[in-house]
């Protein structure tokens, strides 16, 4: 039986990057992944591929409605759905198989299979082929989510879907139905909108992204429907019934009680994710694990069995991926006796539709309801003189700061490229930055970082100087 320092199950961003950490620590590391690519959900089907599509629709998008405006003049510009959807299964592939590289890099055992957890120091893999044992000090448990469903609907993967088949369609659907204005639905709702697809999002909630800041939902709001997204926000989801080649869809306005009902070909159910444990062991060893089946951790990412850690979708928090990296480096650190840390309230969130969205610290709900003295600033980026350029106008910097201090609490973002620019207001927070220390910085000109800075000068005594 080999036996390892470490074993991580499951190989997803969360896994991956722990193992590499390990094996950089110098621990001898294995990885255990049931699938035959490396990477797991993010990278095989979620975070890459839809990011992957919202490119190029992006790019059709403008050409089609834009570039006439920058005397660009193209005749005509038609979609091939097939040679789209390859392009974006090449760049998972190149991606995947960057995985698989930086595991032979890095001397990590990987081993096919579904792995089950027989106790604190053996876990069984089960391949297609073949079953082996290993045997091991520790283990990280990493093997992420998957995508959630309302109890009377069921996804068949054929006309009601998740994400995971709304990035593999070989066809424009005709009309769209999106269950949930999150950031999978609007995401995924943006592609095929973009595409040509008549979209209509059903969400439960008055806002979309309703756990970001609610000036950042109300934006966005507007900036899709611009782009031709139909909502209905405040409506619950009744049922949705597939038959052939069409999904019927009811709802209920949560005012007045009123049924809706929509056809459409597809209807992407988006509502969520829940942790994916399934088989895995944990009652062989008593991990326990919350209400909403997450596993339970302490303040190291470790269970109530001695050795064992989980990190990622699978525990509390945000389901995102970039939270699943921190958490694999700070568990494999924890291992070898660092004290590494993860400030949990800079973990951004991002939103990859046309504008983007980014929020990181609190929200200005979350700070009054906690009775904090605050101030705001924005700044608009139609004042910003690089989006006037590019011709990507909509949306905002707001910037909310103490009141006495001055100190940066909560930066929410919607414009073009905030998910590149956002990463000036996570450093400026976690070094505990007042809104007069960025804006006394010199930013480039034209950028459109420079955004950033009046929206910190509005934010200190309202000295904004391009408005």
């Amino acid at each position: 039986m080999e036996k390892f320092d470490v074993t991580i199950i499951g190989s997803g961003p969360g896994g991956y990057v722990s193992a590499i950490r390990c094996a950089q620590l110098g621990l001898k590391t294995a990885i255990v992944e049931r699938y035959s690519t490396l990477g797991g959900t993010c990278l095989n089907v979620g975070c890459i591929p839809s990011k992957a599509w919202l490119e190029a629709s992006e790019h059709y998008y403008k050409l089609k409605h834009q570039f006439e405006n920058f005397g660009i003049d193209v005749k005509e510009a038609n979609v091939d759905i097939l040679k789209m959807n390859q392009r974006v299964q090449d760049v998972v592939k190149e991606i995947i198989n960057g995985v698989g590289y930086l595991m032979k890099k890095n001397k990590v055992t990987v081993f096919e299979g579904h792995g089950t957890i027989k106790d604190k120091n053996t876990i069984e893999i089960k391949g297609e082929d073949k079953t082996e044992t290993i045997e091991t000090n520790k283990i990280i448990i990493a093997t992420g989510s998957k995508p959630a469903s309302l109890p009377n609907i069921e996804i068949d993967k054929k006309r009601i879907i998740s994400s995971t088949e709304a990035l593999a369609l070989q066809e424009i659907p005709k009309h769209l139905m999106v269950v949930g204005g999150g950031v999978v639905g609007v995401e995924i709702g943006s592609i095929f909108a973009r595409l040509g697809s008549k979209v209509s999002i059903v969400e439960y909630f008055d806002s979309l992204i309703a756990t970001m800041d609610g000036a950042l939902g109300h934006q966005l709001h507007r900036s899709l429907r611009k782009q031709g997204i139909e909502f209905y926000l405040e409506h619950k989801v009744t049922n949705a019934t597939a038959t052939e080649g069409k999904v019927a869809l009811k709802a209920e306005n949560l005012s007045d009680k009123k049924e809706m009902s929509l056809e459409g070909d597809y209807c992407l159910m988006a509502i969520g994710r829940k942790p994916y444990t399934a088989n895995l062991g944990l009652e062989n060893i008593g991990v326990e694990t919350n209400e909403k089946g997450q596993i339970t951790v302490d303040e190291n990412l470790e269970t109530n069995v001695k050795g064992v850690y989980a990190i990622g979708d699978v525990i509390r928090g945000a389901m995102l991926a970039h939270k699943a990296s921190e958490e694999g480096v700070f568990v494999a650190e924890r291992i070898v006796g660092q004290k590494p840390h993860i400030n949990y309230s800079l973990i951004p969130n991002i939103v990859y539709t046309q504008p983007e969205v980014a929020g990181v610290g609190s929200t200005e709900e979350e700070l009054k309801k906690a009775g904090r003295s605050i101030k705001t600033g924005s700044f608009p980026f139609k004042a910003n003189a690089r989006a006037k350029i590019s011709m990507d106008t909509d949306g905002f910097i707001k910037v909310i700061a103490d009141k006495e201090t001055d100190e940066i609490l909560g930066v929410h973002m919607i414009g073009p490229r905030i998910a590149d620019s956002y990463t000036e207001a996570v450093v400026a927070m976690e070094f505990r930055a007042s809104a007069e220390d960025i804006a006394r910085m010199s930013h480039g000109h034209p950028t459109f970082s420079e955004t950033f800075k009046e929206a910190c000068l509005a934010a200190t005594e309202d000295r904004a100087l391009h408005i």
